[in-house]
């Protein structure tokens, strides 16, 4: 490709019109698909390289020209809303000498000579941007950026939305409109696309279109079963002045029950932006949510309006982007790997790559759909990503790379390890091995999450150590051969210490050690007991929640056996649990109805003290010991705060209304659990009874 500054006149309105075609097809694509077709920084590389020539030949600047544009036009499905204030974009840097670049600039316009500029740095979250228009304190009406000017009138779907304030706190403006970004955490995306996998359905490529797709839904309460987030940030038309600064800004959005990033920091100076840029780099991997740089803007919001905006974009802010997270690397090969549930799922090996500072050699491929719908073959040159601590996953093939003769990845419909039929359930899109406890691999993941950091985390028993210990065994002072079949297994190691000091590589201290580490594990948590048996959609999370609901061993094994019973008070209750459900309580009922699974646990009783869950922190007052369920648009916290801080009061929060419940907290527009609460006679109250009860403040 021919450098910008060695084009002819020529030359450079071809590419130039090139490039505005190119780039308006990938902005329909982000902006109106939530499909992107490259990753973010050759989009950047396309726009960069647009600016560049544009640079060099001003006159060729096309009507259609990138530069003055922003996203693309609202998609048809729903009406238009005009901003009042455009939603321009930001230009961007890539390095410390683009930032240096942008302050000088802005020096020059502001005719500054030694005065520091302060700045506000805000992570830029890769989400969907959003503006609301507030009129007397009160939500009235929602849109997406779409082309800068006008967007998509999604207000039924923020409405939804618990992170957006229905009415602000305090006093506001007559009229205002804030801005900010909708988007999904790494852990809630991963739970929707499981969701999604499970039911068979199209999954999401990453957070940033799973949470676009979510609030672009035509029904509303599609979009209030995805689990979005807000963080609020800028401002657009306001009837009244609101602060001197952006730093003011944000705080005042914070006031007003808005989420704002705790990340945000005001920097006195610009020297200090690169240190805070090498910072957020560096916790980059470990923030639940996506972000693909850090936003600087200038704080004095005097200087902000006397800086103003050049084309689509504000002299007074800019965008330092991070590295890509993105590779393009070959596939050698496509593994089955067999999990501790039977699930047989896909992993590519690849030609070991650098993603974000990590070298990758392996990623998932999901199921035999997704290699599908991927049309990805062994040969294939491939776009990897890796976003933050996300497992790498194969995004796209470059088909015009693949070689000739490549075939179609034919999935195997028998277990790789034992050889049993692979079947798929009904609506799942996982095969799974039928060899159940036959199957040796599924024995050896079992055991491997046995012994995992979040269930019994047992120092110097790792996979490695597992799998011999299984394959090989033990010899026996008798003669015998002693293998690591069961969970309870690993609790006899220590009786064989010394057939474990012989073995190559242990020798008498390490395998002293590992006996330790095993006799002090014998005393467990029950939430930690839980999770270690490795029950399917059983993650640490539900096991906190089921040990917390249950107290004890023993109430929980006795509960969950007259849980096997459809339509039982026990199964009832189960499934009313607050984030348990009908699906998770199947999956237990199944565990608890198999013979062998109940006989485990005995065993395994009988050489463990399980510890019973710790009561709530704040045992005492009103909610203590309730079960508690709310229901409607609480006007003076998101639901899921108010849930919290009832369980953080000893209460239990329950989804339904049944006689076991003690209280139902109606918020606005509150329907059937509160007619249901009538029937039963079970007792309500408003959201300010609740925030007395709860010992919350009064609320205006």
């Amino acid at each position: 490709m021919t450098p910008a500054d060695r084009l002819t006149e020529a030359e450079a309105a071809a590419e130039l019109a090139r490039l505005a075609a190119e780039i308006a097809r990938h902005d329909r694509l982000y902006h109106e698909q939530d499909t992107p077709g490259i990753s973010d920084a050759e989009y950047d590389a396309l726009r960069r390289r647009n600016d560049a020539i544009e640079a060099r030949f001003p006159a060729l600047v096309r009507a259609d020209s990138p530069s003055r544009r922003v996203g693309a036009q609202p998609a048809s499905g729903f009406a238009k809303l005009r901003h009042r204030v455009p939603m321009l974009s930001l230009d961007n840097a890539f390095a410390p000498e683009d930032f240096a670049e942008f302050c000088r600039r802005a020096r020059r316009f502001l005719n500054l000579k030694d005065e520091p500029l302060a700045f506000v740095a805000e992570p830029k979250i890769d989400g969907l941007s959003i503006s609301l228009t507030y009129e007397n304190g009160e939500f009235q009406r929602g849109a997406t950026r779409g082309d800068g000017l006008e967007g998509e009138d999604v207000t039924a779907n923020l409405r939804t939305i618990a992170a957006v304030p229905k009415r602000l706190a305090g006093a506001a403006p007559a009229l205002i409109e804030i801005r900010g970004e909708v988007f999904m955490s790494k852990t809630d995306f991963l739970a929707l696309n499981a969701a999604q996998q499970a039911a068979g359905q199209k999954l999401f490529a990453n957070p940033r279109n799973a949470a676009a797709g979510s609030l672009r839904q035509l029904d509303p309460a599609i979009t209030a079963a995805r689990p979005l987030s807000l963080f609020a940030y800028a401002m657009g038309e306001a009837s009244a002045p609101v602060a001197a600064t952006h730093w003011e800004w944000l705080e005042r959005l914070a006031g007003w029950g808005f989420t704002v990033n705790p990340l945000s920091r005001r920097l006195s100076g610009e020297a200090e932006a690169a240190g805070f840029q090498a910072e957020i780099g560096a916790a980059r991997a470990g923030l639940p949510y996506d972000i693909d740089g850090v936003v600087y803007k200038i704080d004095d919001l005097a200087l902000q309006s006397r800086l103003g905006f050049v084309g689509r974009a504000p002299r007074w802010a800019i965008a330092w982007k991070f590295p890509a997270e993105q590779a393009t690397t070959l596939l050698l090969d496509i593994a089955i790997q067999v999990g501790r549930t039977g699930a047989l799922t896909p992993v590519a090996q690849l030609q070991p790559v650098n993603v974000g500072g990590v070298l990758v050699t392996r990623a998932t491929l999901h199921n035999a759909d997704e290699i599908a719908r991927l049309d990805v073959r062994i040969g294939d040159t491939v776009l990897l990503q890796r976003a933050g601590d996300v497992i790498p996953q194969i995004v796209a093939v470059d088909r015009s790379r693949r070689p000739e003769g490549a075939a179609p990845y034919a999935f195997p419909d028998h277990c790789p390890v034992c050889g049993s039929l692979a079947a798929r359930a009904p609506g799942e899109v996982v095969l799974r091995c039928t060899g159940g406890l036959t199957c040796p691999a599924q024995t050896e993941e079992r055991l491997i999450h046995f012994v995992s950091r979040g269930a019994f985390d047992i120092e110097g028993l790792g996979e490695k150590t597992i799998r011999e210990f299984h394959a090989e065994g033990l010899a026996t002072t008798e003669g015998e051969t002693f293998h690591l079949r069961g969970p309870a297994d690993i609790f006899r190691l220590p009786a064989h210490e010394a057939a474990i000091a012989v073995r190559e590589g242990w020798g008498a201290l390490s395998a002293a050690n590992l006996t330790r580490a095993i006799r002090a594990r014998q005393r467990i948590p029950l939430a930690r007991f839980i999770y270690a048996l490795g029950i399917r959609r059983i993650g640490e999370a539900n096991a906190k929640l089921l040990a917390r609901h249950y107290a004890s061993f023993a109430n929980w094994r006795a509960q969950m056996l007259a849980a096997v019973q459809i339509g039982s008070e026990a199964r009832s209750d189960l499934g009313n649990i607050l984030g348990i459900g009908p699906a998770i309580a199947e999956e237990l009922a199944e565990f608890f109805a198999e013979p062998r699974n109940v006989a485990t646990l005995d065993e395994l009783a009988a050489l463990l003290q399980i510890e019973d869950a710790e009561a709530p922190a704040a045992a005492a007052g009103a909610l203590a010991g309730k079960v508690v369920v709310f229901t409607g648009t609480l006007q003076t916290m998101a639901r899921p705060e108010a849930k919290a801080l009832a369980e953080k009061l000893g209460a239990r929060v329950t989804e339904t209304v049944s006689r076991k419940t003690d209280l139902v907290v109606l918020g606005a527009d509150a329907g059937s659990k509160a007619r249901r609460a009538a029937e039963l006679g079970v007792r309500t109250v408003t959201e300010q009874e609740w925030r007395d009860l709860a010992g919350l403040p009064a609320q205006a």
